[in-house]
């Protein structure tokens, strides 16, 4: 590989990436970049997985929309692997889908049926059961060198920022939703019950701990029905 020729690809690829307008922009910018710029590479997209609920980003063609449902069809595969695993590689690597590779029996010889020979993947980010991952998928086995993990990693390290500014932004979003959910249902309850606001708070407070009962839920409830019972 001209290493020179690849910096400026991916300076390129760089700079169109800070120029799109949203993120599912920037996301379909990499993926369709790593058919490009990762030697081996056919296909590619962004795994999301939230329990045992899988998202697709970005695909790059409907083949990896379909194996990212036969992992949640199974329960299994190397995304599963990882968000089940305390120890989670950042990167895994099924250099060759053959009856040899057992570690996902159902999925593998089903991924080949579909016409996958090798696959490699970059751990994104990981929360609790949720797990974020970028896979490349090649047609051909031990499709993927070092060189290819190279280049990976880097379009990996734009899909890790793009997610985490959307997730960041999500949290936020939904802490002020939240803040101000608990700010009506004090208000409910001091208007109720002529309270203060340290105490209509307590009692917020207290009916979550009592009820084993999340103090967002118990606000939601007390904005529904006018107050507490």
């Amino acid at each position: 590989m001209d290493w020179r020729q690849f910096a400026q690809q991916m300076a390129s690829m760089a700079h169109d990436l800070l120029a799109q307008e949203s993120v599912d922009a920037t996301l379909e910018r990499i993926t369709g970049s790593a058919t490009e710029l990762v030697p081996g590479c056919d296909a590619a997209g962004i795994l999301l997985l939230r329990g045992t609920e899988v998202h697709t980003l970005a695909p790059t063609g409907q083949l990896v929309v379909r194996l990212d449902r036969l992992q949640q069809s199974l329960g299994e595969g190397p995304c599963f692997d990882v968000a089940r695993h305390s120890n989670r590689e950042r990167v895994f690597r099924i250099p060759d889908f053959t009856p040899e590779e057992s570690r996902w029996p159902g999925f593998v010889p089903e991924a080949q049926n579909l016409g996958v020979g090798s696959m490699m993947g970059f751990l994104l980010f990981t929360e609790d059961e949720d797990l974020g991952a970028l896979n490349f998928y090649s047609s051909r086995p031990g499709a993927f060198t070092e060189v290819s993990e190279a280049a990976g990693v880097l379009l990996a390290s734009h899909a890790a920022v793009a997610l985490s500014s959307v997730r960041t932004y999500a949290q936020m979003e939904k802490a002020v939703a939240t803040r101000h959910q608990i700010g009506e249902a004090m208000g409910i309850l001091m208007g109720g019950h002529h309270l203060t606001e340290d105490q209509a708070f307590g009692v917020l407070r207290r009916y979550s701990q009592e009820h084993n009962v999340k103090l967002r839920e118990v606000a939601e409830w007390a904005c529904e029905k006018g107050g507490l019972d």
